[in-house]
């Protein structure tokens, strides 16, 4: 017992520190992943030189720690993991110690997908309770190829693991300012109910089934319609910039 307390110790500051420090000893991005980094991240491909390397790293230390299954597929292959990781380093990128720790399991699916739990099929989901991000491959790259339309699965799925990675109790625990946090709230009651009442508003019908689903949308829309939300609502845009520390309009150069 005790020798398991020690390696479980030891363990935790592997991780602790790994996690400051960045990659550990597990490499760098090859030319050829470089290349599929650039071609399916237009978020990577607009940052400058350093910010660049930044964001590799990250990519490399979130595939690193993760396991990723195949389900209806062969394998989970290179390119695959490389879109999922440059979307949650997206997310992530103004918090540096955040790599949404509790998720390190990465489902990938070929299609649509049937679940059990509610009897419908998904496009892809978050499973709190087992740290699972489920993901369609097909609506993954379909969410991607439109840079500019504000849906995009992978952003949306993963807004919801940063959401809920907010509230687990781990290392990455309580990392969104509270009462920034309520400000914005706020602001995304009016929205919900805007959208409830018919008025004109430039977020789906989607957004105001729930606090979880108007943040996933806000986010698809925040990095993919950044000018467009910044003229909608120039409070939500800056709440939101707040709250991921992260201004896509400056740090992209849009």
């Amino acid at each position: 017992m005790f020798v398991l307390l020690i390696f479980k110790t030891i363990r935790d500051v592997i991780v602790v520190t790994f996690n400051y420090f960045g990659v550990f000893g597990i490499g760098s991005l090859n030319q050829e992943q470089l290349k599929k980094l650039n071609k399916y991240s237009p978020y990577y491909r607009d940052l400058e030189y350093r910010q660049k390397r930044k964001f590799e790293r990250k990519v490399v230390q979130f595939i690193f720690s993760r396991k990723f299954v195949s389900r209806g597929i062969e394998d989970v292959t290179d390119e695959m993991k490389l879109v999922v990781a440059s979307l949650a380093v997206q997310i992530t990128f103004g918090l540096p110690r955040i790599y949404l720790a509790h998720f390190k399991k990465i489902l990938i699916y070929p299609d649509n997908y049937y679940s059990t739990i509610n009897n419908q099929y998904h496009k892809g989901e978050v499973n709190p309770r087992f740290g699972i991000i489920v993901l369609s491959w097909k609506n993954l790259v379909h969410g991607i190829a439109n840079e500019t339309d504000g849906i995009n699965l992978g952003l949306h799925e993963l807004a919801h693991a940063i959401h809920l990675e907010n509230r687990i109790s781990n290392k990455e625990y309580g990392f969104i300012d509270v009462k920034l946090w309520k400000k914005y709230v706020d602001l995304a009651e009016y929205e919900m109910f805007k959208i409830r009442e018919g008025d004109t508003s430039m977020f789906r019908s989607a957004a105001a089934i729930d606090h979880h689903e108007f943040f996933a949308v806000l986010l698809e829309n925040f990095f993919e319609r950044p000018q467009d939300l910044k003229a909608y609502s120039p409070n939500l845009y800056k709440k939101t910039t707040m709250l991921l520390k992260q201004d896509p309009i400056k740090l992209l150069g849009l």
